[in-house]
């Protein structure tokens, strides 16, 4: 009995975990400069973490023909040539994460160059390890009952 009643704490906590929403940190809105290089068939950097309210200022680098980028949920687009650098410059004030794509055709594989925008702070990372340790604990609990129920250890 006592047992059980640790197994459904853990899954009570395991829950909380998974579903309770975090504290907001204030940070102060920043202005970031991200430069990213385009060349077939991908961005480089690939993906760009934010904080909401920052001002973002995107410096599109295009290495070998004609790139695009275009911001999902955000609209906005820019366009670089063949060894030139081109800006874009937006506020990031929609948090979650949204879709960077090339939005001038740039070969065969055009359609699956993407990158990714993360605008706010990273609470899967946290969640993760916190359910991973209720696992572990559940795990002992599971195993500690088991050998508890078995005759003749």
């Amino acid at each position: 009995m006592k047992s059980q009643a640790i197994l459904l704490l853990l899954v009570l906590a395991g829950l909380v975990v998974a579903f309770a929403p975090l504290p907001v940190q204030s940070i102060s809105p920043a202005e970031r400069e991200i430069r990213i290089e385009a060349s077939q068939y991908a961005y480089n950097p690939g993906e760009i973490n934010v904080n909401p309210g920052d001002t973002v200022t995107i410096k599109l680098v295009a290495t070998d023909v004609v790139h695009g980028l275009y911001v999902d949920g955000y609209g906005v687009s820019v366009k670089a040539d063949p060894g030139q650098t081109a800006t874009l410059t937006f506020v990031a004030d929609k948090p979650g994460s949204f879709r960077l794509r090339c939005n001038v055709t740039c070969g065969a594989m055009h359609p699956f160059m993407i990158g990714k925008l993360h605008v706010g702070p990273n609470t899967w990372l946290y969640r993760s390890f916190a359910l991973a340790v209720i696992a572990v604990f559940a795990s002992i609990a599971l195993f500690t009952r088991r050998k508890a129920l078995t005759p003749g250890t």
